[in-house]
Protein backbone atom coordinates (compact mmCIF):
# COMPACT_ATOMS: atom_id res chain seq x y z
CA UNK A 1 0.00 0.00 0.00
CA UNK A 2 1.54 3.30 -1.13
CA UNK A 3 -0.08 5.75 1.29
CA UNK A 4 2.73 8.24 0.60
CA UNK A 5 1.08 9.09 -2.72
CA UNK A 6 -2.00 10.48 -0.97
CA UNK A 7 -0.35 11.94 2.15
CA UNK A 8 1.59 15.20 2.22
CA UNK A 9 4.41 14.63 4.72
CA UNK A 10 6.24 17.74 5.90
CA UNK A 11 9.55 17.54 7.75
CA UNK A 12 11.25 20.28 9.75
CA UNK A 13 14.60 20.69 8.03
CA UNK A 14 17.36 21.98 10.32
CA UNK A 15 19.16 23.20 7.19
CA UNK A 16 16.39 25.60 6.11
CA UNK A 17 14.97 25.98 9.64
CA UNK A 18 11.47 25.42 8.26
CA UNK A 19 9.01 22.64 7.48
CA UNK A 20 9.33 21.36 3.94
CA UNK A 21 7.24 19.00 1.86
CA UNK A 22 9.05 15.67 1.76
CA UNK A 23 10.20 14.66 -1.71
CA UNK A 24 12.65 11.76 -1.72
CA UNK A 25 15.54 11.58 -4.17
CA UNK A 26 13.97 8.46 -5.70
CA UNK A 27 10.18 8.15 -5.73
CA UNK A 28 8.94 5.49 -3.34
CA UNK A 29 12.34 5.02 -1.68
CA UNK A 30 13.95 6.71 1.32
CA UNK A 31 17.57 6.74 2.43
CA UNK A 32 17.99 7.64 6.10
CA UNK A 33 21.18 7.80 8.18
CA UNK A 34 21.21 8.25 11.96
CA UNK A 35 24.32 8.68 14.10
CA UNK A 36 24.42 5.65 16.40
CA UNK A 37 25.99 5.06 19.81
CA UNK A 38 29.65 5.27 20.79
CA UNK A 39 29.94 1.92 22.53
CA UNK A 40 32.16 2.62 25.54
CA UNK A 41 29.40 2.40 28.19
CA UNK A 42 25.70 1.60 28.64
CA UNK A 43 23.33 3.78 26.65
CA UNK A 44 21.30 6.06 28.94
CA UNK A 45 17.67 7.10 28.48
CA UNK A 46 18.67 10.37 26.79
CA UNK A 47 20.42 8.36 24.06
CA UNK A 48 17.43 6.05 23.81
CA UNK A 49 15.06 8.99 23.31
CA UNK A 50 16.97 10.06 20.19
CA UNK A 51 17.07 6.55 18.74
CA UNK A 52 13.40 6.01 19.62
CA UNK A 53 12.45 9.21 17.79
CA UNK A 54 14.07 7.97 14.60
CA UNK A 55 12.64 4.48 15.12
CA UNK A 56 9.23 6.22 15.03
CA UNK A 57 10.22 8.10 11.84
CA UNK A 58 11.39 4.83 10.27
CA UNK A 59 8.13 3.12 11.27
CA UNK A 60 5.94 5.87 9.83
CA UNK A 61 7.81 5.95 6.53
CA UNK A 62 7.38 2.17 6.28
CA UNK A 63 3.70 2.53 7.14
CA UNK A 64 3.29 5.03 4.30
CA UNK A 65 4.64 2.38 1.94
CA UNK A 66 8.14 3.69 1.29
CA UNK A 67 11.00 1.26 0.79
CA UNK A 68 13.39 2.56 3.44
CA UNK A 69 17.10 1.92 3.76
CA UNK A 70 17.82 2.91 7.35
CA UNK A 71 21.50 3.11 8.23
CA UNK A 72 22.49 3.57 11.90
CA UNK A 73 26.18 3.24 12.65
CA UNK A 74 28.12 1.91 15.62
CA UNK A 75 31.08 4.11 16.63
CA UNK A 76 33.63 1.58 17.82
CA UNK A 77 36.89 3.31 16.84
CA UNK A 78 37.11 5.41 19.99
CA UNK A 79 37.29 9.04 18.92
CA UNK A 80 38.72 11.62 21.31
CA UNK A 81 36.78 13.49 23.98
CA UNK A 82 37.46 17.13 23.07
CA UNK A 83 36.24 18.30 19.66
CA UNK A 84 37.49 15.00 18.23
CA UNK A 85 41.03 16.49 18.29
CA UNK A 86 42.46 16.14 21.77
CA UNK A 87 41.82 14.33 25.04
CA UNK A 88 41.54 10.61 25.61
CA UNK A 89 40.01 7.80 23.55
CA UNK A 90 36.92 6.81 25.56
CA UNK A 91 36.96 3.16 24.51
CA UNK A 92 40.66 2.79 25.31
CA UNK A 93 40.11 4.59 28.63
CA UNK A 94 37.37 2.11 29.56
CA UNK A 95 39.54 -0.83 28.47
CA UNK A 96 42.38 0.39 30.66
CA UNK A 97 40.09 0.85 33.67
CA UNK A 98 38.57 -2.62 33.33
CA UNK A 99 41.84 -4.27 32.21
CA UNK A 100 40.32 -5.75 29.06
CA UNK A 101 40.86 -5.35 25.31
CA UNK A 102 39.20 -2.33 23.63
CA UNK A 103 37.18 -4.61 21.37
CA UNK A 104 35.86 -6.38 24.47
CA UNK A 105 34.51 -3.01 25.57
CA UNK A 106 32.99 -2.53 22.12
CA UNK A 107 31.40 -5.99 22.12
CA UNK A 108 29.99 -5.67 25.65
CA UNK A 109 28.27 -2.34 25.07
CA UNK A 110 27.15 -3.11 21.52
CA UNK A 111 25.35 -6.16 22.92
CA UNK A 112 23.91 -3.97 25.70
CA UNK A 113 22.63 -1.45 23.15
CA UNK A 114 20.97 -4.17 21.07
CA UNK A 115 19.41 -5.72 24.19
CA UNK A 116 17.95 -2.39 25.31
CA UNK A 117 16.74 -1.59 21.78
CA UNK A 118 14.91 -4.94 21.63
CA UNK A 119 13.27 -4.44 25.04
CA UNK A 120 12.02 -1.02 23.97
CA UNK A 121 10.67 -2.48 20.72
CA UNK A 122 13.00 -0.81 18.20
CA UNK A 123 12.97 -2.09 14.65
CA UNK A 124 16.51 -3.04 13.63
CA UNK A 125 18.06 -0.75 11.00
CA UNK A 126 18.58 -1.98 7.45
CA UNK A 127 22.36 -1.66 7.84
CA UNK A 128 24.40 -1.16 11.02
CA UNK A 129 27.97 -0.43 9.86
CA UNK A 130 30.90 0.05 12.24
CA UNK A 131 33.64 2.66 12.11
CA UNK A 132 36.39 0.02 12.42
CA UNK A 133 34.88 -1.86 9.48
CA UNK A 134 35.43 1.16 7.23
CA UNK A 135 38.97 2.32 8.01
CA UNK A 136 40.11 1.75 4.40
CA UNK A 137 37.26 3.90 3.04
CA UNK A 138 38.03 6.63 5.57
CA UNK A 139 41.67 6.72 4.48
CA UNK A 140 40.56 6.97 0.85
CA UNK A 141 38.24 9.89 1.64
CA UNK A 142 41.08 11.70 3.42
CA UNK A 143 43.27 11.23 0.34
CA UNK A 144 40.54 12.74 -1.84
CA UNK A 145 40.10 15.76 0.46
CA UNK A 146 43.88 16.34 0.45
CA UNK A 147 43.97 16.07 -3.36
CA UNK A 148 41.25 18.70 -3.63
CA UNK A 149 43.30 21.04 -1.47
CA UNK A 150 41.08 21.17 1.62
CA UNK A 151 43.23 19.20 4.07
CA UNK A 152 46.87 19.19 5.15
CA UNK A 153 49.21 16.85 7.03
CA UNK A 154 51.30 17.90 10.03
CA UNK A 155 53.50 15.50 12.00
CA UNK A 156 51.49 12.45 10.96
CA UNK A 157 48.06 14.00 11.60
CA UNK A 158 45.71 15.35 8.92
CA UNK A 159 43.41 18.33 9.44
CA UNK A 160 40.53 19.77 7.43
CA UNK A 161 41.21 23.38 6.38
CA UNK A 162 38.02 25.12 7.48
CA UNK A 163 39.07 28.64 6.42
CA UNK A 164 39.98 27.53 2.90
CA UNK A 165 36.72 25.59 2.58
CA UNK A 166 34.78 28.64 3.74
CA UNK A 167 36.29 30.83 1.02
CA UNK A 168 34.15 29.03 -1.57
CA UNK A 169 31.48 27.42 0.62
CA UNK A 170 29.53 28.04 3.81
CA UNK A 171 30.99 26.33 6.86
CA UNK A 172 28.12 27.00 9.25
CA UNK A 173 25.31 26.34 6.76
CA UNK A 174 23.59 23.95 9.21
CA UNK A 175 24.32 25.43 12.63
CA UNK A 176 24.21 29.07 11.61
CA UNK A 177 27.62 29.70 13.19
CA UNK A 178 30.10 32.01 11.49
CA UNK A 179 33.82 31.40 11.24
CA UNK A 180 34.28 34.15 13.79
CA UNK A 181 31.96 32.27 16.19
CA UNK A 182 33.89 29.08 15.61
CA UNK A 183 37.21 30.79 16.41
CA UNK A 184 35.75 32.48 19.49
CA UNK A 185 34.31 29.19 20.80
CA UNK A 186 37.39 27.05 20.14
CA UNK A 187 39.29 26.03 23.26
CA UNK A 188 43.07 26.24 23.45
CA UNK A 189 44.20 22.63 23.66
CA UNK A 190 47.56 20.88 23.89
CA UNK A 191 48.94 20.10 20.46
CA UNK A 192 46.68 22.61 18.76
CA UNK A 193 49.73 24.45 17.40
CA UNK A 194 49.91 21.72 14.72
CA UNK A 195 46.88 23.27 13.06
CA UNK A 196 46.91 26.20 10.65
CA UNK A 197 43.74 27.52 12.25
CA UNK A 198 42.19 26.76 15.65
CA UNK A 199 38.83 25.73 14.17
CA UNK A 200 40.32 23.11 11.81
CA UNK A 201 39.30 19.59 12.75
CA UNK A 202 41.09 16.25 12.60
CA UNK A 203 40.59 13.81 9.75
CA UNK A 204 43.40 11.53 10.99
CA UNK A 205 45.32 11.59 14.27
CA UNK A 206 48.76 10.10 14.78
CA UNK A 207 48.61 7.71 17.74
CA UNK A 208 51.04 8.23 20.58
CA UNK A 209 52.63 5.29 22.39
CA UNK A 210 49.69 5.06 24.84
CA UNK A 211 46.98 4.80 22.20
CA UNK A 212 45.77 1.19 21.87
CA UNK A 213 43.46 1.34 18.84
CA UNK A 214 45.52 2.28 15.77
CA UNK A 215 45.74 1.51 12.08
CA UNK A 216 48.44 2.06 9.42
CA UNK A 217 47.92 4.92 6.97
CA UNK A 218 50.01 6.92 4.48
CA UNK A 219 50.55 9.54 7.21
CA UNK A 220 51.12 7.55 10.39
CA UNK A 221 49.92 4.71 12.55
CA UNK A 222 46.84 6.37 13.97
CA UNK A 223 43.07 6.55 13.90
CA UNK A 224 40.38 8.51 12.04
CA UNK A 225 38.67 11.64 13.29
CA UNK A 226 35.19 11.30 14.73
CA UNK A 227 33.35 13.17 11.96
CA UNK A 228 34.86 11.19 9.10
CA UNK A 229 33.18 7.84 9.73
CA UNK A 230 29.66 9.17 9.24
CA UNK A 231 30.54 10.89 5.96
CA UNK A 232 32.06 7.65 4.70
CA UNK A 233 29.34 5.26 5.80
CA UNK A 234 26.36 7.46 4.88
CA UNK A 235 27.58 8.10 1.34
CA UNK A 236 28.75 4.50 0.84
CA UNK A 237 25.34 3.02 1.62
CA UNK A 238 22.99 5.85 0.62
CA UNK A 239 24.84 7.70 -2.15
CA UNK A 240 26.41 11.15 -2.49
CA UNK A 241 23.03 12.76 -1.92
CA UNK A 242 20.36 11.10 0.22
CA UNK A 243 17.11 12.00 1.94
CA UNK A 244 17.32 12.17 5.75
CA UNK A 245 20.17 12.48 8.23
CA UNK A 246 19.23 12.36 11.90
CA UNK A 247 20.83 12.66 15.29
CA UNK A 248 20.65 14.45 18.62
CA UNK A 249 20.52 18.24 18.77
CA UNK A 250 24.00 18.26 20.34
CA UNK A 251 25.47 16.78 17.14
CA UNK A 252 24.44 19.69 14.92
CA UNK A 253 27.75 21.40 15.68
CA UNK A 254 30.48 20.43 15.22
CA UNK A 255 29.73 16.86 14.09
CA UNK A 256 27.10 17.36 11.39
CA UNK A 257 28.61 20.65 10.24
CA UNK A 258 31.91 18.86 9.67
CA UNK A 259 30.16 15.98 7.90
CA UNK A 260 28.67 18.43 5.40
CA UNK A 261 32.07 20.03 4.74
CA UNK A 262 33.79 16.65 4.19
CA UNK A 263 31.09 15.14 1.99
CA UNK A 264 30.51 18.32 -0.01
CA UNK A 265 34.26 18.62 -0.67
CA UNK A 266 34.32 15.13 -2.20
CA UNK A 267 31.04 15.13 -4.15
CA UNK A 268 30.43 18.81 -4.94
CA UNK A 269 26.79 18.48 -3.79
CA UNK A 270 24.98 18.97 -0.49
CA UNK A 271 24.93 15.41 0.90
CA UNK A 272 21.58 15.53 2.73
CA UNK A 273 18.21 16.98 1.73
CA UNK A 274 16.57 16.89 5.19
CA UNK A 275 18.54 17.26 8.41
CA UNK A 276 16.54 16.19 11.47
CA UNK A 277 17.53 16.71 15.11
CA UNK A 278 15.88 15.25 18.20
CA UNK A 279 15.91 17.36 21.34
CA UNK A 280 17.32 16.50 24.75
CA UNK A 281 15.88 14.72 27.76
CA UNK A 282 16.16 16.56 31.08
CA UNK A 283 16.67 14.98 34.49
CA UNK A 284 16.74 17.19 37.60
CA UNK A 285 16.34 20.17 35.27
CA UNK A 286 19.59 19.41 33.43
CA UNK A 287 20.49 17.58 30.25
CA UNK A 288 20.82 13.84 30.73
CA UNK A 289 24.48 13.00 30.10
CA UNK A 290 27.07 10.41 31.10
CA UNK A 291 29.76 13.05 31.47
CA UNK A 292 27.95 14.74 34.36
CA UNK A 293 26.55 11.60 35.96
CA UNK A 294 23.04 13.02 35.49
CA UNK A 295 21.37 10.04 33.85
CA UNK A 296 19.29 6.91 34.32
CA UNK A 297 19.76 3.65 32.42
CA UNK A 298 16.82 2.14 30.48
CA UNK A 299 17.28 -1.18 32.30
CA UNK A 300 17.03 0.56 35.70
CA UNK A 301 13.57 1.85 34.77
CA UNK A 302 12.35 -1.67 33.97
CA UNK A 303 13.72 -3.19 37.18
CA UNK A 304 13.06 -0.27 39.52
CA UNK A 305 16.69 -0.47 40.72
CA UNK A 306 17.25 3.28 40.93
CA UNK A 307 16.90 6.13 43.40
CA UNK A 308 14.85 8.36 41.07
CA UNK A 309 11.56 6.54 40.39
CA UNK A 310 8.90 5.38 42.87
CA UNK A 311 8.62 1.95 41.21
CA UNK A 312 9.45 -0.07 38.11
CA UNK A 313 7.78 0.82 34.81
CA UNK A 314 7.45 -1.35 31.73
CA UNK A 315 8.91 -0.44 28.35
CA UNK A 316 5.51 0.33 26.84
CA UNK A 317 4.88 3.05 29.42
CA UNK A 318 8.32 4.60 28.84
CA UNK A 319 7.81 4.56 25.09
CA UNK A 320 4.36 6.15 25.51
CA UNK A 321 5.91 8.82 27.77
CA UNK A 322 8.51 9.71 25.14
CA UNK A 323 5.98 9.71 22.28
CA UNK A 324 3.77 12.17 24.23
CA UNK A 325 6.35 14.87 23.47
CA UNK A 326 7.31 16.08 19.99
CA UNK A 327 10.75 14.83 19.01
CA UNK A 328 12.01 18.44 18.67
CA UNK A 329 10.78 19.42 22.15
CA UNK A 330 12.76 19.25 25.37
CA UNK A 331 11.28 16.53 27.60
CA UNK A 332 11.43 16.50 31.41
CA UNK A 333 11.86 13.05 32.95
CA UNK A 334 10.50 12.35 36.44
CA UNK A 335 8.64 9.75 38.47
CA UNK A 336 5.51 11.93 38.47
CA UNK A 337 5.60 12.22 34.69
CA UNK A 338 5.95 8.46 34.27
CA UNK A 339 3.09 7.77 36.70
CA UNK A 340 0.85 10.10 34.68
CA UNK A 341 1.93 8.43 31.43
CA UNK A 342 1.23 5.01 32.92
CA UNK A 343 -2.40 5.97 33.57
CA UNK A 344 -2.82 7.24 30.01
CA UNK A 345 -1.07 4.21 28.56
CA UNK A 346 -3.30 1.80 30.53
CA UNK A 347 -6.45 3.62 29.38
CA UNK A 348 -5.30 3.45 25.77
CA UNK A 349 -4.45 -0.25 25.92
CA UNK A 350 -7.67 -1.07 27.75
CA UNK A 351 -9.65 0.63 24.97
CA UNK A 352 -7.65 -1.21 22.27
CA UNK A 353 -8.43 -4.53 24.00
CA UNK A 354 -12.11 -3.56 24.40
CA UNK A 355 -12.36 -2.70 20.71
CA UNK A 356 -11.78 -6.36 19.83
CA UNK A 357 -14.99 -7.25 21.74
CA UNK A 358 -17.21 -4.52 20.25
CA UNK A 359 -20.00 -5.53 17.86
CA UNK A 360 -21.22 -3.52 14.89
CA UNK A 361 -24.56 -1.70 14.73
CA UNK A 362 -26.76 -0.37 11.91
CA UNK A 363 -25.57 3.23 12.26
CA UNK A 364 -22.41 5.17 13.17
CA UNK A 365 -22.35 8.03 15.64
CA UNK A 366 -18.66 8.82 15.04
CA UNK A 367 -17.01 10.04 11.82
CA UNK A 368 -14.21 7.47 11.57
CA UNK A 369 -12.91 8.69 8.21
CA UNK A 370 -12.45 12.27 9.41
CA UNK A 371 -10.78 11.00 12.59
CA UNK A 372 -8.50 8.77 10.52
CA UNK A 373 -7.43 11.73 8.38
CA UNK A 374 -6.80 13.77 11.52
CA UNK A 375 -4.35 11.06 12.65
CA UNK A 376 -2.49 11.20 9.34
CA UNK A 377 -2.51 15.00 9.35
CA UNK A 378 -0.81 14.95 12.76
CA UNK A 379 1.95 12.60 11.64
CA UNK A 380 2.36 14.41 8.34
CA UNK A 381 3.03 17.60 10.29
CA UNK A 382 6.66 16.75 11.12
CA UNK A 383 5.77 13.51 12.94
CA UNK A 384 3.62 15.21 15.59
CA UNK A 385 3.12 12.25 17.93
CA UNK A 386 1.52 14.25 20.81
CA UNK A 387 -1.27 15.45 18.49
CA UNK A 388 -1.64 11.91 17.14
CA UNK A 389 -2.01 10.62 20.70
CA UNK A 390 -4.67 13.24 21.45
CA UNK A 391 -6.64 11.91 18.45
CA UNK A 392 -6.18 8.34 19.67
CA UNK A 393 -7.80 9.37 22.95
CA UNK A 394 -10.77 10.76 21.01
CA UNK A 395 -11.21 7.19 19.80
CA UNK A 396 -10.75 5.87 23.36
CA UNK A 397 -13.69 8.03 24.46
CA UNK A 398 -15.84 6.68 21.63
CA UNK A 399 -14.88 3.06 22.41
CA UNK A 400 -15.90 3.54 26.04
CA UNK A 401 -19.19 5.10 24.91
CA UNK A 402 -19.85 2.11 22.66
CA UNK A 403 -19.13 -0.21 25.58
CA UNK A 404 -21.72 1.69 27.64
CA UNK A 405 -24.27 1.61 24.84
CA UNK A 406 -24.06 5.38 24.24
CA UNK A 407 -22.46 5.23 20.79
CA UNK A 408 -22.32 2.86 17.81
CA UNK A 409 -20.40 2.03 14.63
CA UNK A 410 -21.30 0.21 11.42
CA UNK A 411 -19.31 -2.83 10.37
CA UNK A 412 -17.34 -0.76 7.86
CA UNK A 413 -16.49 1.97 10.36
CA UNK A 414 -15.66 -0.54 13.10
CA UNK A 415 -13.21 -2.31 10.77
CA UNK A 416 -11.62 1.02 9.78
CA UNK A 417 -11.29 2.07 13.42
CA UNK A 418 -9.66 -1.23 14.40
CA UNK A 419 -7.21 -1.11 11.48
CA UNK A 420 -6.28 2.54 12.05
CA UNK A 421 -5.78 2.24 15.80
CA UNK A 422 -3.73 -0.92 15.33
CA UNK A 423 -1.55 0.78 12.71
CA UNK A 424 -0.82 3.90 14.75
CA UNK A 425 -0.53 2.31 18.21
CA UNK A 426 1.60 -0.68 17.24
CA UNK A 427 3.16 -0.06 13.81
CA UNK A 428 3.90 3.69 14.05
CA UNK A 429 4.28 4.50 17.76
CA UNK A 430 5.74 1.05 18.39
CA UNK A 431 3.87 0.61 21.68
CA UNK A 432 3.77 -2.74 23.43
CA UNK A 433 0.47 -3.99 24.81
CA UNK A 434 1.53 -4.40 28.42
CA UNK A 435 -0.18 -3.46 31.65
CA UNK A 436 1.60 -1.66 34.48
CA UNK A 437 2.03 -5.03 36.17
CA UNK A 438 3.87 -6.54 33.22
CA UNK A 439 2.29 -9.12 30.91
CA UNK A 440 -0.49 -10.14 33.30
CA UNK A 441 -3.40 -8.41 31.53
CA UNK A 442 -5.00 -11.70 30.46
CA UNK A 443 -4.80 -13.05 34.01
CA UNK A 444 -6.28 -9.85 35.43
CA UNK A 445 -9.09 -9.93 32.87
CA UNK A 446 -9.84 -13.53 33.78
CA UNK A 447 -10.00 -12.86 37.53
CA UNK A 448 -12.21 -9.77 37.14
CA UNK A 449 -14.51 -11.55 34.69
CA UNK A 450 -14.89 -14.37 37.23
CA UNK A 451 -15.85 -11.83 39.93
CA UNK A 452 -18.28 -10.15 37.53
CA UNK A 453 -19.95 -13.55 36.96
CA UNK A 454 -20.15 -14.13 40.74
CA UNK A 455 -21.68 -10.68 41.19
CA UNK A 456 -24.21 -11.37 38.42
CA UNK A 457 -25.25 -14.58 40.15
CA UNK A 458 -25.55 -12.74 43.49
CA UNK A 459 -27.80 -10.11 41.88
CA UNK A 460 -29.97 -12.82 40.30
CA UNK A 461 -30.29 -14.39 43.76
CA UNK A 462 -31.08 -10.93 45.22
CA UNK A 463 -27.95 -11.15 47.40
CA UNK A 464 -27.41 -7.40 47.23
CA UNK A 465 -24.88 -7.39 50.07
CA UNK A 466 -22.48 -9.73 48.21
CA UNK A 467 -23.06 -7.87 44.95
CA UNK A 468 -22.14 -4.54 46.56
CA UNK A 469 -19.16 -6.05 48.40
CA UNK A 470 -17.63 -7.36 45.15
CA UNK A 471 -18.16 -3.98 43.46
CA UNK A 472 -16.76 -1.96 46.39
CA UNK A 473 -13.69 -4.16 46.94
CA UNK A 474 -12.78 -4.02 43.26
CA UNK A 475 -13.22 -0.25 43.32
CA UNK A 476 -10.84 -0.02 46.28
CA UNK A 477 -8.27 -1.81 44.12
CA UNK A 478 -8.74 0.71 41.31
CA UNK A 479 -11.06 -1.50 39.22
CA UNK A 480 -14.39 0.14 38.44
CA UNK A 481 -17.37 -1.93 37.28
CA UNK A 482 -19.82 -0.41 34.81
CA UNK A 483 -23.26 -1.95 34.24
CA UNK A 484 -24.44 -1.39 30.67
CA UNK A 485 -26.95 -2.64 28.14
CA UNK A 486 -24.66 -5.43 26.98
CA UNK A 487 -23.61 -6.47 30.49
CA UNK A 488 -20.97 -5.42 33.00
CA UNK A 489 -17.58 -4.12 31.92
CA UNK A 490 -14.64 -2.76 33.93
CA UNK A 491 -11.92 -0.17 33.77
CA UNK A 492 -8.56 -0.12 35.59
CA UNK A 493 -7.68 3.29 37.04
Amino acid sequence: MELYKENQLKIYNSLSKSKELFKPVTEGRVGMYVCGPTVYSNVHLGNIRTFMSFDMVFRYLLHLGYKVRYVRNITDAGHLENDADEGEDRIAKKARLEEIEPMEVVQRYTVDFHTVAAKYNFLPPSIEPTATGHIVEQIEMIKEIIEKGFAYEVNGSVYFDVLKYNEQNNYGILSGRTIEDAIHNTRTLDGQSDKKNPQDFALWKKADERHIMRWPSPWSDGFPGWHLECSVMSTKYLGEQFDIHGGGMDLKFPHHECEIAQSHTCSGVQPVNYWMHANMLLLNGQKMAKSTGNYILPEEILTGANAILPKAFNAGVVRFFIMQAHYRSILDFSGEALLASEKGYNKLMEAVNTLNKVTAEATSTFDVQKWRQDCYDAMNDDFNTPILISHLFEAVKVINQIKEGKSSLTEEDLTALKETIGAFVYDVLGLLNETSEGNNSDKLDGVVEMLITMRKEARENKDWALSDEIRDKLLALGIQLKDGREGTTFTVN
